[in-house]
């Protein structure tokens, strides 16, 4: 068998497994390892995986990930989310929608520092959102203001995002 129809049965195996909902990595990598072992065989096969995990895991570039969560972790439990609202409070509450603002730069500082805007949102939103429902904005208000502030941590540099994007196109750190 050529290998041009193996590359056709195999893609059309892994479409079939794609519709009968196999989750799509597994999809993917099925038909590629039969495909690899049909050309090339077990042996090169063997090798070429035990190099690619000891590839990935001895790269220290991507270490910056945890170390962000871990630094945001530290600043949730250091009570720094609170103190972040209440500085963008006290420098902006006394403006029309100013608890809001606050709320949108907390987000921004805070996203900042822990790179993910998962961790953001629900951060600043546990100290935030009961202040803002307090002085009466509406929870649509509220929630949507602290939704939207999660979403700048990955805008501003340094984020988790952003270095992720440095990493893989190999692009300095420092001018992203």
């Amino acid at each position: 068998m050529s290998t041009l129809t193996i590359g056709v049965l195999l893609f059309i195996f892994m479409l079939v497994l794609m519709a009968i909902r196999v989750p799509i990595a597994v999809a993917m990598f099925v038909p590629g390892v039969v495909g690899y072992i049909a050309l090339s065989g077990w042996d090169p096969l063997l090798a070429h995986l035990r190099g690619a995990v000891y590839g990935r895991v001895s790269v220290y570039d991507l270490s910056v990930i945890p170390l962000f969560m871990l630094m945001g972790g530290f600043a949730v439990n250091g009570g720094l989310s609170k103190a972040l609202f209440d500085f963008a409070n006290s420098l902006l509450g006394r403006f029309k929608g100013g608890m809001a603002m606050a709320g949108i730069l907390a987000c921004a500082a805070f996203g900042a520092i822990s790179g993910s805007t998962v961790a953001t949102t629900a951060t600043i939103a546990q100290v935030a959102y009961p202040e803002m429902r307090r002085i009466a904005y509406s929870g649509r208000l509220a929630t949507a203001a602290l939704a939207t502030g999660g979403t700048m941590g990955v805008l501003l540099p340094p984020s988790v995002t952003l270095m992720v994007y440095a990493i893989l196109t190999e692009q300095n750190i420092t001018k992203t």
